[in-house]
């Protein structure tokens, strides 16, 4: 680990040993071994391929076993037939038929990859590592924004002095801006799971060519589908070349991208609101927040959260734009970069997991909120120039403007020059029984139609 090059494997893989099973060297193998498995026992299933007999209930245990049975011990034999081959799925193909030398399935050997290009083995690999990976990754989102939901109900009626272009603006509440984060991150968690992950099985260019020289009886979009969708669970993808064009990729990681990208924003936002005492930070003993000022308990871990979701981002956006081309009917430039998915699903749950702990050390503190309300009497400027125009007083925005712009203003100001006002006597006294502190509009009711 202290000799890792990536922070991933090294400083922080602790943090991202759910994703080892989903995207690592051995995760790629377990599910090449898989596809390859799983193509076999269809073949053997399907009537009209005479030649690759029916199996018995106990060879298809046994070749479900080598899926299930398969370890990193398993993977570094390949990797040694990789090391002659200089091909990685054709020592996979090779490895299988190692695996049934001397056993009833050996007749059965040159089945193993039939008529199959690499690609039809890979593209189903990394769609089954991506399906992985979003059911590691998932849970962290859904943490993250079921803690916003609390929170945003715990803080819904506590008002908070908002401000747009920095500048003080009408009360909101702490709720109420937490409850926003909790939704727009739902609603990309959503669009996330809606992503269809496809796969192809259909040959070197995608027409079943060499399938359909063999045994051209054979319905071989029918027995693909059943692979892809009966054992894999993927969405089949007939309209492909020989790779499967990876554009339900680039969908998946714009949809990863903008959920880091409100994550982004929310750590911000909490970041500022410490810096402006807002919230406090539960200290952790043993913890050192400055190596000169004892006194600080720094905001690093939605520091170390940004940081990781941007770096997320910048992979995610290398991915999306680049998976989507390829020359012609097939060029190699994406292989490499596939090998990568995992960099960008791992710089994201550290940084899922560093908001997390940074949102569990938060305390309110409700007494600078009160006091900077108390100190902003001028944003009570709008609801009574609203009034006015009610009241069909004349110029009341101007009115207003040439009373509190840049002016020091109080409670005193405000309320001597509500009193100067003809109003309604039930308008007039709620403006005057108004503070910036109940100054909050439907802010709790919005946090609770929060789903």
């Amino acid at each position: 680990m202290i000799t890792a090059i990536s922070p991933i494997d090294g400083r922080y893989g602790s943090k991202v040993t759910e994703l080892t099973e989903c995207f690592s060297e051995y995760a790629l193998l377990k599910n090449r071994i898989k596809v390859e498995v799983m193509w076999l026992i269809a073949l053997c299933a399907e009537p009209g391929i005479a030649e690759c007999r029916s199996l018995t209930e106990s060879e298809e245990q046994s070749l479900r076993q080598i899926v299930t049975n398969f370890t990193p011990k398993e993977a570094d034999k390949i990797k040694k037939i990789e090391a002659v081959t200089n091909h990685d799925v054709k020592a996979v193909e090779y490895y299988l038929k190692e695996q049934i030398t001397g056993s009833s399935l050996e007749e059965l050997s040159e089945f193993i990859h039939f008529a199959c290009t690499s690609e039809d083995i890979n593209n189903l690999s990394h769609a089954l590592m991506l399906n992985d990976g979003l059911a590691a990754l998932l849970p962290q989102q859904r943490e993250i924004i079921d803690v916003l939901k609390r929170l945003a109900v715990e803080f819904k009626n506590v008002a908070m002095l908002a401000r747009t272009h920095g500048q003080t603006a009408s009360p909101t509440t702490i709720g109420k801006e937490l409850a926003v984060f909790a939704a727009r991150l739902q609603k990309q968690t959503a669009n996330i799971a809606a992503v269809e992950i496809l796969g192809k099985l259909n040959g070197a260019v995608g027409n079943f060519n060499a399938h359909l020289s063999a045994y051209p009886a054979v319905d071989w979009p029918a027995l693909a589908k059943r692979v892809i969708e009966g054992e894999l669970g993927l969405k089949q993808n007939l309209f492909t070349t020989q790779i499967e064009p990876h554009d339900y990729m680039a969908e998946m990681f714009d949809a990863l991208a903008r959920w880091n990208t409100i994550l982004i924003d929310l750590n911000r936002d909490i970041w500022t609101y410490i810096s402006m005492a807002y919230f406090g930070q539960k200290t952790v003993k043993g913890e050192i927040g400055s190596s000169t000022m004892p006194h600080k308990v720094n905001p690093i871990d939605f520091e170390n959260s940004e940081g990781n979701c941007g770096l997320a981002n910048a992979i995610f956006s290398h991915l999306s734009s680049k998976l989507p081309i390829s020359r012609l009917q097939r060029d190699l430039t994406d292989s490499t970069v596939l090998r990568n998915m995992g960099v960008g699903f791992g710089y994201s749950m550290i940084a899922y997991k560093s908001t997390l702990k940074g949102l569990g050390k938060l305390k309110l503190n409700e007494q600078n909120l009160a006091e900077d309300l108390d100190n902003a009497w001028e944003v009570l400027a709008e609801p009574i120039q609203t009034v006015m125009r009610k009241a069909g007083i004349e110029k009341p925005y101007e009115k207003l403007k040439e009373l509190t712009r840049g002016q020091q203003i109080d409670a005193a100001t405000i309320r001597s020059f509500v009193e100067s006002l003809e109003l309604d006597a039930a308008d007039k006294q709620r403006l005057l029984e108004m503070t910036p502190g109940s100054y909050i509009g439907l802010a709790p009711q919005i946090v609770d139609l929060l789903d």
